[in-house]
């Protein structure tokens, strides 16, 4: 049972990330683009302000897995990387903390690029 609890509290926090992005994009004249960006920033906040870890605590993957958790882990390895250099190691910190999925994204991306085909939508 507690299994499914916890599976009910990741979908819940997750399903109410997206609900609030779907009304934003439904009832805002926001781009995807500019709400991606903003949750980004909300993961960035929400790390500064220390309030991060304990919904991660609470909702586990459901607040980790979409951008806000990108956002956290920049803000995460840039504090850390000020703490030990400075300003540069606040840049190099931020880049070295999400580098392994960075990486997966532009190989990835490159990959499809080369096997898929490239067309003009039909209007």
């Amino acid at each position: 049972m507690e299994i499914f609890l916890t599976y009910l509290k990741v979908f819940a926090v997750g399903g109410l990330v997206c609900m609030l992005g779907q009304i934003l994009i439904n009832k805002t004249k926001m781009s995807s683009a500019r709400i991606l960006v903003l949750y980004m920033l909300l993961g960035v906040v929400l790390e500064v302000c220390g309030a991060f870890d304990y919904i991660k605590e609470f909702a586990g993957s459901g607040i980790t897995i979409p951008i806000t958790g990108f956002g956290s882990n920049v803000a995460k390895g840039a504090l850390e990387g000020a703490k030990a250099d400075g300003f540069l190691g606040a840049v190099a910190g931020g880049l070295r903390s999400v580098s392994a999925g960075l990486t997966v994204a532009i190989v990835c991306g490159f990959v499809f690029g080369l096997i898929s085909r490239s067309r003009s939508k039909k209007m």
